[in-house]
C-alpha cells in the first residue's frame, strides 16, 4: 500500500513510491496521485476478451492489460494498451521488460466502472492522443457505448452494429454489439 503521500508530489517522487504496481495500481494524472478502483465482472471479462481480440488479429502489434504508461508528465495504467511488437521495450534477456513503456501508446482502452469517474478516464485517454497516441476507446459496458477518440476530432459514440474502428494494421473486424456480446454468460 502506497504510504501518505506528500502534497504537492512530482512525478520522480510518484514513481519513487513502493507499491505502486500493487493491485489496483496507482496512476499520477495531472498531478493528483490516486489508486485505480477493482475492476468487477463486467471490466475483467470485456479486457481479458478484448485483449485475445486484438492479439488475434495476428498482426505486429500486442495488446498489453494494465501496461504503465508514463509520458509527458503523468504516470497511469491504462485497462488496455496496443502497442507494435518492435517498441516494446526489453531487458538485458531479451523478456519484456518490467517497467512498463515510456511513449504514448498508439492505442489505449478504458473500460469504464461503476465508481469511476467518466472524466478521469477521459483525460487518460486525451493525454495520450496529445502526445503521439493514434486512437482512444472509452467503453462504457452500462450504456453499452464505445466513445472513440482520435486526435483533433470530435469523438465518434457507437451502438449496436457499429463497426469499432481500429489500427489500420491491426485489422480487428468487431461489432459494438459482438464486444457486449461477450458479457453474456456462455458466450464465446
Amino acid at each position: 500500500m502506497v504510504a501518505a503521500v506528500p502534497k504537492p508530489i512530482t512525478l520522480e517522487q510518484f514513481l519513487a513510491l513502493p507499491d505502486i504496481d500493487a493491485s489496483p495500481a496507482w496512476e499520477f494524472i495531472c498531478g493528483d496521485v490516486s489508486q485505480k478502483p477493482m475492476p468487477g465482472g463486467k471490466h475483467s471479462r470485456l479486457q481479458s476478451r478484448l485483449g485475445g481480440a486484438i492479439n488475434g488479429a495476428g498482426a505486429d502489434y500486442e495488446a498489453l492489460p494494465e501496461l504503465r504508461c508514463t509520458f509527458g508528465g503523468q504516470s497511469m495504467v491504462p485497462d488496455v494498451v496496443v502497442v507494435a511488437t518492435a517498441d516494446i521495450p526489453v531487458d538485458e534477456n531479451g523478456d519484456i521488460s518490467s517497467t512498463g513503456i515510456e511513449f504514448a501508446p498508439p492505442w489505449m482502452i478504458e473500460i469504464l466502472s461503476p465508481e469511476q469517474n467518466q472524466m478521469k478516464v477521459t483525460r487518460k485517454i486525451l493525454h495520450c492522443l496529445r502526445h503521439g497516441g493514434q486512437m482512444g476507446w472509452l467503453i462504457d459496458p452500462y450504456e453499452r457505448v464505445v466513445l472513440v477518440f482520435y486526435p483533433d476530432s470530435l469523438p465518434d459514440e457507437l451502438t449496436g452494429e457499429a463497426v469499432l474502428p481500429c489500427l489500420p494494421e491491426v485489422g480487428l473486424a468487431l461489432t459494438v454489439d459482438q464486444l457486449f456480446g461477450w458479457l453474456r454468460v456462455g458466450e464465446s
